[in-house]
């Protein structure tokens, strides 16, 4: 199963103090912005997300059909294609994609321990 890149997004108190605290640690802004409240950072291939007040805890995210420099890749296997075999292996969809649809989709499930998972395709 292709699952795409992989970041983490963390929940942050202080986008600032986070920005500041992760550039120490050798990442570089890669995408968002300050005035939308959450920023996208990048060190070599990994990936990390820091979102102000947009949700509650923090969350492992995949994105099928993208690198991690948010570029198409030539294969990849479909949100839809993805949460079908999940279910198949009873596992819990909490916001299943639409299985007629195409296109961009989202579905999020928790590992054992409660850690959210999103799968969010963009293409």
């Amino acid at each position: 199963m292709k699952l795409g890149a992989f970041s983490v997004s963390l929940n942050v108190q202080n986008l600032e103090e986070s920005k500041a605290f992760y550039e120490a640690l050798g990442f570089e802004v890669f995408g968002g912005a300050m005035e939308s409240k959450y920023l996208i950072m990048k060190n070599e291939n990994s990936l990390i997300g820091l979102f102000q007040g947009m949700f509650e805890g923090n969350i492992l995210t995949f994105n099928p059909g993208w690198d991690e420099n948010a570029q198409e890749t030539p294969q990849f296997d479909d949100i839809r294609k993805i949460q079908q075999h999940l279910q198949s292996q009873n596992l819990e969809i909490i916001n299943p994609a639409d299985k007629d649809s195409e296109g961009p989709a989202s579905f999020m499930l928790k590992d054992p321990d409660g850690n959210m998972i999103l799968v969010d395709q963009h293409r």
